[in-house]
């Protein structure tokens, strides 16, 4: 899917909101792979993460015109109800099949709430209204630090909560996609494709069953999140180093109250993704 009119004069530049956090942390072991968080980490998220845009509502506005732009002559607050509605009973029957933390394909779901089984055009409304409820934008240095990586021949993959639209950020913004910027295809694991979302670390356990196949310890792997839950409880369970991202106050998710974040402690801590390079050059 292409960066057509529809969806670029939904893009706007978004900058990173600064934390009290500083870089921090060493690691006593050469890194081989470096796993990353998309939502929060590697994209600014306006609505800090792409699952806090299920609980927010787009802009009133520009959600009528984006329903009148596909021609549903539905009211743009029963779509929201239908919408939100649908994700909560899809969750519930997965839940019911024995999955800790469920995942929804949104495409599937918008095809119900709109009554149109036409995929192609489902898509193009779900992606755009992605868009109006989260926007996103890439964090700074991001590209400069893909780029160093890849030529470092560090393997890079991606464990995050995401849908099939998540991988055209790349396209969009970078001009490549995950694959060709060096990400290895067998570390793409993207929530929607397993229909588990972080924090369960049933990803995790994938990721690190792939690692092993590739005769890669998950101690020389680091993951990278913004959430001390979502990102770096099932990473440490999975044995990952781990690296908190704290560049952006929006996605920032500390989780102190949480019991499981109480004595959960980290091996870096970094503010701007060009810090990771001073730990593999």
């Amino acid at each position: 899917m292409e960066k057509n009119d529809l969806i670029s004069s939904y893009i706007e530049p978004i900058s990173p909101l600064p934390t009290s956090l500083i870089q921090s942390g060493k690691l006593e072991e050469k890194i081989e792979v470096i796993l990353f968080d998309l939502y929060g980490t590697l994209f600014i998220s306006r609505s800090g993460d792409i699952g806090m845009a299920k609980k927010k509502s787009p802009q009133t506005e520009k959600l009528e015109k984006l329903l009148e732009k596909f021609g549903i002559k539905k009211d743009s607050q029963s779509v929201l109800n239908r919408f939100y509605a649908a994700i909560e009973n899809q969750h519930e029957l997965l839940k019911k099949k024995g999955v800790d933390f469920p995942e929804v394909e949104i495409d599937q779901i918008w095809m119900r709430v709109l009554e149109n089984d036409d995929l192609e055009s489902v898509r193009a409304f779900a992606v755009t209204f992605e868009l109006i409820a989260n926007p996103v934008y890439p964090m700074p240095n991001l590209e400069k630090m893909l780029s160093v990586c890849q030529k470092s021949n560090v393997l890079m993959g991606i464990i995050s909560n995401a849908q099939f639209y998540t991988p055209y950020l790349f396209n969009w913004f970078l001009g490549s996609t995950p694959e060709d910027l060096g990400f290895h295809p067998d570390l793409i694991l993207y929530s929607y494709k397993f229909g588990y979302a972080k924090p369960s670390t049933f990803m995790f356990q994938v990721a690190a069953e792939r690692l092993k196949d590739m005769d890669i310890s998950v101690r020389s792997a680091l993951y990278i999140g913004n959430d001390m839950l979502n990102d770096i409880y099932p990473a440490k369970k999975a044995g990952f180093k781990t690296g908190l991202f704290a560049g952006d106050a929006r996605s920032l998710r500390l989780r102190k109250n949480d019991p499981k974040c109480k004595d959960l402690s980290v091996d870096l801590v970094i503010t701007d993704l060009v810090q990771l390079l001073d730990y593999i050059q």
